[in-house]
């Protein structure tokens, strides 16, 4: 259970580490995700512990690990498209494209598009 003393019996480790006040608990996780704004971390297959040292808590967590970079651009609401088609007579695509043009704004992409 407690990894972090290396060379040192495990039974010894976890009465030292009683005494300064440290727990460890392994997780039974099956995958990891760390977002940020720009990129996904998904870690497969982890081995995660949880140690809570007077009071903080921490994780440790090794495992193989995949980075997926996050797309920043909202998803265009199908209602929203058809609204545009509904109002201009444009395609679909012609719909989609002014709706992003237009800073996702449906009335400027309406406006546009009967310019």
């Amino acid at each position: 259970m407690f990894k972090m003393i290396p060379g040192m019996n495990s039974r010894k480790a976890a009465q030292m580490m009683k005494k300064m006040g440290i727990s460890q608990q392994e997780i039974d996780a099956t995958e990891v995700i760390i977002k940020t704004p720009e990129k996904e971390m998904v870690i497969r297959n982890p081995q995660v512990s949880k140690v809570n040292m007077m009071g903080q808590q921490t994780f440790q967590v090794v495992g193989e690990i995949e980075e997926r970079a996050i797309s920043t651009e909202p998803e265009i609401n199908e209602e929203d498209i058809k609204t545009v088609v509904d109002q201009t007579g444009v395609t679909e695509e012609e719909a989609k494209e002014a709706i992003k043009e237009n800073d996702f704004d449906l009335a400027k992409a309406i406006i546009k598009l009967k310019e």
